[in-house]
């Protein structure tokens, strides 16, 4: 059977990688990326159908469901790996900061958009997280602007303790509709994603380089493990993985009650008007 595969953040970076490593002859290869070059050039190299969309505006994540839906009659896997780590705390169009829209937010929004094909696909969701979830989020359900309290790595450690919580309800919600949904931590990886950041983050890439740390094509391979195997068997949904084997996140990620909180703050957020 033919199957569709959905990249976001596949312009560069592990998004890339894992696009080349899924590029399969015969199923649909689907790369979603900021930049037209870039992301043009990586869909041509593997003979896939791309689409631009900035995550930073809330309008082109709607305007990339609506297409993704229109063009693919199913979508067996949706990786949401697009993100990255902000230097000065700044708003988006949509009045959001900046770095909880374009780690959370937005796929947030692209999935929930496509939830009734993805059910119907019984289509396998990848969250890209970070062991930042654990060691840098200062965790505040009624601050998720981080208008009280911000610094580059909290706001990047709390986006990604936030792709947990809403993996973890994304499978209390449609697990048993035939969703299968999993986060990850890809390791250190040399890729340009915190080239925006001013915090520590950015310093440990500069002086530590990326000889010292995972490639790309490394990075991608537990996203890669999800994408091909069996969930319920390989893997369980509703967990976060790293290194292909089930890691402890930050306690906060164990709080049901949170997550439900953080959905409904979450659809709050997006919802237009």
């Amino acid at each position: 059977m033919q199957r569709t595969t959905v990249i976001t953040g596949a312009s560069d970076g592990i998004g890339a990688a894992a696009a080349k490593m899924l590029a399969y002859p015969g199923h649909t290869l689907v790369v979603v990326g900021r930049s037209e070059e870039k992301t043009k050039a990586i869909a041509q190299e593997l003979d896939a159908d791309y689409f631009l969309a900035d995550f930073a505006d809330l309008a082109q994540v709607r305007a990339l469901s609506a297409d993704l839906a229109h063009r693919y009659p199913r979508i067996d896997v949706l990786a949401n790996n697009a993100g990255g780590v902000m230097g000065q705390r700044e708003m988006t169009v949509d009045g959001h900061e900046k770095t909880f829209q374009v780690n959370h937010l937005a796929p947030f929004l692209l999935t929930t958009l496509l939830i009734d094909q993805l059910v119907k696909s019984r289509a396998t969701i990848i969250n890209t997280s970070s062991a930042a979830n654990k060691i840098m989020a200062k965790f505040n359900i009624d601050d998720l602007d981080a208008q009280q309290h911000y610094t580059p790595n909290s706001a990047y450690g709390n986006a990604k303790l936030a792709n947990i919580l809403f993996t973890k309800e994304l499978n209390r919600r449609y697990g048993d509709h035939g969703v299968n949904a999993a986060a990850f931590h890809p390791g250190m990886v040399g890729t340009n994603f915190s080239s925006e950041s001013a915090g520590s983050l950015r310093m440990i890439y500069s002086l530590f380089g990326r000889r010292f740390m995972l490639s790309p094509p490394q990075g991608a391979d537990t996203l890669v493990w999800l994408a091909t195997t069996q969930p319920g068997t390989d893997w369980e949904p509703g967990e976060y993985y790293v290194r292909r084997k089930p890691a402890k996140a930050n306690k906060l990620a164990e709080d049901p009650h949170l997550a439900q909180q953080l959905w409904d703050t979450s659809a709050a957020m997006v919802r237009q008007g």
